[in-house]
Parts: C-alpha cells; structure tokens; sequence
C-alpha cells in the first residue's frame, strides 16, 4: 500500500482547491481555443480541463503534488481566459490561486530554479532595489550598442536571455523622479483618489505615473499618492507565494485604507486585480477580513473612473490608428473592456482597432516570461504577428509586462504606449510620445 492508498488529499490543510469548484467543471471543451498553452502544444493536461482533472486526482489523493500536477500547472500562465470562456462559470482562478501555493509550499524545487525564482523576488517587489538596479542598467544600455556587448548578450542561456531581452528602456531621471503628495483637480472637483504607484511601474513607467495623475485631475480628481506605500503583492500572489503576498495585502489595506478618497486607482493590469481581491485573499483573517472588504470595494482601475463620467478637458485630435491590446488580468481577470476603448474613443480622429485573436495572452503572464522563456516566447512572436496584421500607428495596453513583452517581439519601431499616456498626449495638445 503506498502513501496515496491511505491519504484522503495530496493537498495539505491550508486553503486546499474546494471540491464544489473542482466538480463545477463539466470537461465542455470551450475553455480550449482560449487557452495559450493548449493552443501551444494541443496537450490535454495543459489545457484549464485537463489541470483540473490533475488538481481533483491530487485531492482525491490518487496522484501526488510533485511531478505532472506541478509541471503543467507551472506551465499555466494564469491568464484567466478560460474563466471568461467558460459557459458553466468554473472559476479556475480561485483553483489556480489555490493550488499554486500548495506546490510552493510543499514541491521541492530544483536548486537552480529555486534560486532563479528567488533572484526575482528579491528585486522586483522592491522599489530601492530597483532603481539601484537601475544604475548599472542604464550604463549597460549604453555598452550593449558596441557590437562585442551585443554579441555576448546573444550568447546568455535561455532565462538569463529571457531578462536581459526584457529590460526595459532605463532613464535615470523617471527611476529616481517622485510625483507630488496631492495633485489638486482642474476646475470644478468631481471626485477624490488615491493612486497606487507601484514597484516596476514607478520605476521604470514613472513617465505613465505621471500622466496618469495629469489625466485625472484634469477630469476633474484631486490625486493623492501616499508616501512610503510599498508593493502591493500581484507578483507574488499570482507565482503562488502566498504569505509574502498577504502581508503586502495587509500594507496597503493599511496605507490607503484610512484615506478620505472615493476610489484607490491603479493604472496596472496585475496590481488591479490582486488589490480588488484581498477581501477574498484575507478573509479567513479576523483582524484584516473587514478592513480588506472595505478597501477592494474601493480599487478602480484608472479606465474605470475616467469612462464612469463624461469627459471635461478638451481633447486635441490625434490622428493615429491605434491597436488596443488587452491585458489579461485587466480584461479576463477585472472584466474591464470597454473602458480602456470608450476613454480611447474620446480622442478625436483617432481610429481604434483590436487585434485578431484579441483573448490570447502575449505570453507575458506576471514573471512567466522570466520562467517558461521558450513558450512566452512563441506566444509573443503570435501576437506581434497579430499586431503586424493591423497595420497601427500606435499600440496601447494597460499592463508594463504587455509593453515589454510586445515591444520585444514586433521588430518595428511603432509606440508602445499605456492608453492614459495617449490621452495625455490629447488633453495637453503634444506630440505623441514614443514610449
């Protein structure tokens, strides 16, 4: 008789994948045109269907946490477009969420991937870090123009060249920049809120930052941006890193919780959609669970609160065709789709279009990039393809990895732009930016 004989659950007893949610599956197939990595690989276990199977084995206890449960479950990117896709509202993110700790906390890793995955974690939720990282990036930027640099580079294994072909444009003086405390509204006062800044976004996106707190109190906002708010906890919520994650919930609950603002906004696809969940994430917490109710009820993504009125600044025309690309976690996981194009559509003479095959991921999924370089990779390759196809002036999507990851692959110099960066642009009467 083996373990798995005599276990009732290959999961251990913390938050284990509810049964009623595994059994909400009925195996349709509808999920499967939708999801990235079927669409890779047309294997059934890395399809939404065939990883629940894997989980409702596991907590059956018929097949252990280790080996192809934790393969193809790695192998998800957690784009949530099987949730969107799916006719009986099997909600495989809250398996996803479930069960990804599970494996964290109980799958030994190899050495290699531990210590790569641990290299990100203690750099990217942090905000000094990154911009003292920022220093030697912006010289090595500089150095990969001469053709040895570049040469070298090319010759980096697979998740080393899989970062460094993702670094983003450095510019010293946005890593370092620092947005005023209160940014006060433009005419009448509508409404006030809070922004979330962010860790990479405010680091290396500063310039999105800053036109996102124009754009809003040009509409009518008073912006506050707290001091000393820190990470929200997206990136390691969606890797499975639950209690790091959780204690960054329960810092931000307590930084803007207490503000006199109507709504929090963030202006990133992933920290929009871990913020609006802590009420579930914290609910077993008897001291956070209301505290963190009160304050998802309050996130917005900043599309959100921009399309909720109509507009006041006067937009200058930009002529422009223009390709929206949906985030993930702003249109699967947030359902947030028709505000990013109504607040794009405000823009005189600008022409929208969306791009084929619009629900399949880019392949950039939080840290996935970093991890699975070869399956982001083609997956970046198929929409830049799909990009091509519609021929735009400009691209604008609502997430710093989309930008990254699209820019990566598109081979033309073409704006990658965060939508508010576009209207910006408009209310101010300037030339495009270029990034």
């Amino acid at each position: 008789m083996t373990e798995f004989d005599i276990r009732s659950s290959a999961f251990d007893a913390h938050r284990p994948p509810e049964r009623e949610l595994l059994d909400d599956c009925v195996h349709c197939g509808f999920c499967l045109p939708t999801c990235p990595t079927y669409q890779l690989w047309g294997e059934e276990m890395d399809s939404p269907r065939g990883r629940i199977l894997l989980m409702d084995l596991a907590e059956k206890g018929e097949i252990p946490l280790a080996g192809a449960l934790t393969d193809h479950v790695d192998a998800c990117l957690g784009c949530m477009a099987c949730v969107t896709a799916c006719p009986s509202g099997v909600q495989y993110d809250r398996l996803l969420e479930s069960v990804r700790p599970q494996i964290e906390r109980n799958v030994e890793r190899s050495r290699p991937d531990r210590l790569f995955r641990n290299a990100i974690f203690a750099l990217f939720p942090y905000r000094r870090r990154l911009r003292a990282a920022a220093l030697p990036g912006a010289l090595y930027q500089q150095l990969r123009k001469a053709p040895i640099v570049a040469k070298l580079a090319a010759k980096l294994p697979g998740r080393l060249a899989a970062m460094e072909s993702l670094l983003p444009p450095v510019s010293l003086r946005d890593a370092f920049a620092t947005l005023p405390v209160i940014t006060r509204a433009v005419g009448e006062r509508r409404g006030r809120v809070a922004l979330l800044t962010g860790c990479v976004q405010d680091v290396f996106f500063h310039r999105v930052n800053a036109a996102t707190v124009r754009v809003l109190a040009a509409e009518g906002y008073d912006v506050l941006v707290p001091r000393a708010q820190q990470c929200c906890g997206a990136l390691e919520l969606h890797a499975g890193r639950e209690d790091p994650a959780l204690v960054r919930a329960r810092r931000t609950v307590e930084r803007f919780g207490t503000l006199p603002v109507d709504h929090v906004v963030t202006n990133v696809a992933g920290c929009g959609s871990s913020m609006k969940e802590y009420g579930h994430l914290l609910s077993d917490d008897p001291e956070w669970a209301t505290r963190a109710q009160e304050f998802s009820a309050k996130v917005r993504d900043v599309h959100e609160v921009l399309a909720a009125g109509e507009p006041r600044a006067v937009r200058h025309p930009v002529r422009a065709r223009v390709a929206y690309h949906d985030a993930c976690h702003l249109g699967h996981a947030q359902q947030v789709r028709e505000q990013p194009r109504a607040v794009l559509r405000s823009i005189p003479e600008v022409q929208l279009v969306d791009l084929p095959e619009a629900a399949l991921c880019c392949g950039s999924a939080g840290i996935y990039n970093m991890i699975a370089p070869e399956a982001a990779s083609e997956l970046g390759v198929r929409k830049a393809e799909n990009v091509r196809s519609v021929e735009p002036d400009v691209i604008v999507t609502a997430n710093p990895g989309c930008l990254l990851q699209i820019g990566k692959h598109l081979g033309v110099d073409i704006p990658l732009l965060h939508p508010v960066q576009l209207l910006d642009a408009s209310i101010r009467g300037v030339a495009v930016p270029r990034t």
